[in-house]
């Protein structure tokens, strides 16, 4: 798209949030009067997910606008290399400013894949993660997950951290050489990320008696397929005790208000210093937060609350405002999107289309499908997601298949893998999924990366030990 006058763009990104969290996915309890705001003022993608259900891959994913196993990321200790082109780079070659404030969880020494600068700090880059090794299957946790216990009012280095980022990205947007140049902002929070605690005015806001609980059946979770009951064993999650799931899910939704705050004080930077009318605004998440749902914390999974994603954008006087869209997404088509706005031309292929022909109405032939793929830990061989219209189909390598209607059973209770009704649905979707997608050569690759990268880290180790 050449325009005379390029928009700014302004990225933000959350780290998981499950969309059924929020006022314009008509939670009834959480509060995001922002997000409800960027509803009325733009358009909300009712099924968009992500290209996998973990802060590292997704994000590189995100970075890319490729698969994962098109780029390498398997797992959050994966470094994605500094020869792959993200969209910073492309921005940047047509003249934007293209930084970053926050969390994008870049793995390794290079902290900027594109950006000219990290205005603040980014957290979970600096953690250490460990090498998986398949080979170890799936053990079970040593203990219950430890995530409830701690959930409550206080504070944190996240959220200090976040704190930071917001400051920061406000700081930038209000600073005159922003006249100069189009600039394109990605300003990355951890939040609703566990840990499951949030400054006492958040936390007032849920009480605990008020809570909503997740709805499981009677003998769902003895009937749950094995990728799931392996996963939750792996992750800890117990049948664990009214009070403290509660506690959960109140710091969850603290942490998403928390969040959208941050989300509104960009907002009045951009009126303040009358950037608005000529700015893309898009928020979105890596992935989402299982939230006791169907037994699972965390996400990493294929479940809705896990590989669904909100995704909202607006961009005043080029897209309509209050816009609904319902056909299927993926976080591989905003980065399409977002490049084609910005005029860019990639060398190498993106695997979304971009959205803009929906947002507008003209996109009769839309694909209507999304593409996720898991590769990391919980799991023990690939695992992947084809949601295509109504219907999701999840494939695990060695496992039987599953498919859900997710129109008429959104929380995804009855497999329907099994029913003769659905046979020629199910093949259709398989045959889809692996005419793109080989998991015996992908499992293979990712083995051989695990053990190469053990192999370097045990090297790297031993000669810092001896010398």
């Amino acid at each position: 798209m050449n325009t005379s006058n390029p928009p700014n763009i302004l990225l933000i990104m959350s780290d998981e949030h499950a969309p059924m969290y929020s006022g314009p996915y008509g939670h009834p309890l959480v509060k995001t009067p922002h997000l409800d705001r960027l509803a009325a003022d733009g358009v909300t993608f009712s099924n968009a997910y992500c290209n996998s259900p973990l802060c590292m891959p997704s994000r590189m994913s995100f970075m890319t606008g490729r698969y994962i196993h098109h780029i390498g990321a398997w797992d959050n200790a994966t470094p994605l290399p500094s020869d792959t082109v993200t969209w910073a780079h492309l921005l940047r070659g047509v003249g934007y400013d293209a930084v970053l404030s926050g969390k994008q969880h870049f793995e390794g020494p290079d902290q900027l894949h594109g950006f000219r600068s990290q205005l603040a700090r980014d957290l979970h880059a600096e953690n250490d993660h460990g090498i998986l090794d398949w080979e170890n299957g799936t053990p079970a946790a040593n203990r219950p997950w430890y995530g409830l216990e701690e959930a409550g009012p206080g504070t944190t280095t996240e959220i200090e951290v976040d704190d930071l980022a917001e400051e920061q990205a406000l700081t930038y947007l209000r600073d005159p050489a922003r006249k100069d140049q189009p600039w394109a902002l990605n300003v990355s929070f951890i939040a609703p990320h566990f840990p499951l605690v949030v400054p006492q005015r958040f936390w007032d806001l849920y009480p605990l008696d008020n809570i909503d609980l997740p709805e499981i059946p009677d003998g769902h979770l003895e009937n749950q397929h094995p990728v799931f009951k392996r996963m939750r064993s792996m992750f800890g999650c117990v049948d664990f005790p009214e009070e403290l799931v509660r506690r959960g899910r109140a710091g969850y939704y603290g942490l998403i208000t928390y969040l959208d705050e941050k989300i509104g004080h960009l907002f009045e930077a951009l009126e303040e210093t009358g950037q608005l009318d000529n700015t893309v605004i898009v928020y979105t998440s890596d992935h989402g937060e299982m939230n006791g749902e169907h037994g699972m914390w965390r996400k990493s999974n294929f479940y809705e609350a896990s590989a669904r994603v909100p995704l909202q954008i607006a961009w005043p006087g080029h897209l309509p405002a209050g816009r609904r869209v319902n056909e299927v997404v993926s976080l591989v088509d905003l980065i399409s999107t977002v490049v084609e706005i910005a005029g860019a031309t990639p060398i190498t292929p993106l695997d979304g289309d971009s959205l803009l022909p929906l947002m507008h109405g003209e996109a009769e032939d839309w694909k209507d499908e999304a593409f996720s793929e898991y590769l990391a830990h919980g799991v023990q061989r690939p695992v992947a997601m084809l949601r295509r219209g109504r219907y999701k189909l999840i494939y695990s390598l060695g496992d039987p298949p599953q498919l859900y209607d997710v129109e008429t059973d959104p929380n995804e209770f009855h497999d329907l893998a099994g029913d003769s009704a659905y046979q020629s649905i199910l093949e259709d979707l398989q045959a889809q999924l692996l005419s793109d997608w080989d998991p015996v050569d992908l499992e293979q690759r990712v083995r051989r990366s695990q053990k190469e990268r053990a192999l370097i880290n045990a090297a790297t180790e031993g000669a810092w030990r001896k010398f």
